[in-house]
């Protein structure tokens, strides 16, 4: 039996990892998919799902989404990408990690038939969260799509619910280069006779998703039109994501939980029946006495109900450190918003940064504060843009630091240069941030 360690070295080294190779680890379409599906007795079928997409806010609104089932006293399966620290945070039921051994069990029983197929890191682990799901006899799982939507693997689900935050450029290589085209990848979990709510649109991408609902008949909310700001506000109090761009995800998970399929009955201490909902019933109504106070108590306990980590989240008090997992132009947009306020009210704002090659580099880096005193890093990353390249854009931009081989030489150095009321910010990208292990 091979141990946890070998187990994920296995995973990491013999199967195409995204994060390590980029676009060489994409494999369109889901032959592979369907062929797991099939060899593993099809587990998606076994639970009901959600299924959200997107280019930002996928990961907040599923663990909103998977916090307020809980709440209301299901059992409920979270798969997310990708991870920050270990493997394990991608694959949770109410919050728990799944464990070493069942990671480990999944490889050793079953290399022999997934071995041939050749399949990416990404396939492999949906068949995994999807199997583990099956046999914890999960009510419900809150299914994060991985990239894309049309061909992505984990697009084989026939959801309850379809939930899309947004549409933004980014894998312009594999999605397409303008947001029509990346909006019809995304619109490709959109199911027949399943509603779908859309949390932001542009003129472009509305048209996309008129269309495409209308070919498969399926009824279309947009957060938008449906839950004002003032509505969110009200919601935002309780929220413990505190990040000013959660106040556009919580609109979009709103405007979910007004609509039947997540209207469900509460299922309290004992042991209810399986998750039942005619998906054909698609009414939209606001949440009144106890869905209300569910909610409202979902969003309080979103860390500890789905263990969600790195949305502008607080990881030392001295020096204050925060760490946000934003990676791309329309993620930095608010991020950037918030890293302003913070020069505002500091001594010094100290910023880690760094980025992958995939991204649109230098508009993220034009939205950087030049108050801020930086410390040009590269993740442990085939992807990762060199910090010395990164430190001559940075200073093209007027943006004064030193570059560092590692996110923990940055940290170091921004710790020993930090006063007590200084501000150190890490980010730029989720594998950053996963280095440092915080």
């Amino acid at each position: 039996m091979s141990t946890y360690k070998e187990t994920i070295d296995y995973l990491y080294n013999s199967t195409p990892m995204f994060h390590k190779v980029g676009s060489a680890a994409y494999k369109e379409g889901l032959e592979n998919t369907l062929a797991l599906d099939e060899y593993f007795g099809h587990p998606h079928e076994k639970f009901k799902t959600i299924h959200v997409g997107g280019t930002n806010g996928k990961g907040s609104c599923s663990s909103m989404i998977a916090s307020y089932l809980q709440e209301m006293g299901y059992k409920v399966g979270l798969y997310t990408s990708p991870h920050l620290y270990s493997f394990r945070e991608r694959i949770r039921v109410n919050g728990e990690m799944i464990a070493e051994k069942d990671v480990v069990d999944f490889v050793d029983n079953h290399r022999h038939f997934f071995e041939p197929l050749m399949p990416s890191f990404f396939e492999l682990t949906t068949a995994m969260a999807f199997k583990y799901f099956a046999d914890q006899q999960v009510d419900i799982a809150v299914i994060e799509v991985g990239l894309g939507g049309k061909l992505d693997c984990t697009n084989i689900i026939r959801p309850l619910l379809s939930v899309i935050t947004n549409i933004s450029l980014d894998h312009t290589a594999l999605l397409g280069d303008t947001l029509p085209l990346i909006a019809k990848q995304k619109a490709g979990i959109i199911k027949h006779g399943v509603p779908v709510v859309i949390g932001e649109t542009t003129l472009e991408t509305k048209t996309v998703f008129e269309l495409t609902a209308s070919e498969v008949d399926a009824d279309i909310h947009y957060a938008e039109e449906e839950t004002t700001m003032q509505e969110v506000e009200e919601y935002f109090m309780d929220c413990e994501l505190k990040g000013n761009y959660q106040k556009l995800n919580l609109r979009t998970v709103l405007t979910a939980v007004k609509i039947d399929p997540l209207r469900l009955p509460h299922k309290g201490e004992g042991s209810a029946p399986k998750v039942e909902y005619d998906i054909e019933r698609h009414s939209v109504l606001p949440l009144v006495g106890e869905l209300e106070g569910v909610f409202r108590t979902s969003l309080r306990n979103i860390s500890k109900n789905t263990g969600i980590m790195g949305r502008w989240q607080t990881v030392c008090e001295q020096p204050k450190t925060i760490i946000d997992t934003g990676h791309n132009k329309a993620g930095w947009e608010f991020v950037s918003q918030m890293l302003s306020d913070c020069v505002k009210n500091c001594n010094t704002l100290r910023i880690v940064f760094g980025m992958v090659d995939d991204k649109d580099v230098d508009s993220v880096m034009q939205m950087l504060p030049k108050e801020a005193v930086y410390y040009f890093t590269q993740a442990q990353s085939h992807r990762a843009i060199p910090c010395n390249i990164i430190k001559e854009k940075g200073n093209a931009l007027g943006l004064c630091g030193k570059a560092y081989p590692t996110s923990a030489e940055a940290y170091d150095a921004a710790k020993n240069d930090a006063a007590e009321t200084d501000v150190i910010f890490i980010g730029g990208s989720n594998y950053i941030i996963g280095d440092l292990k915080l």
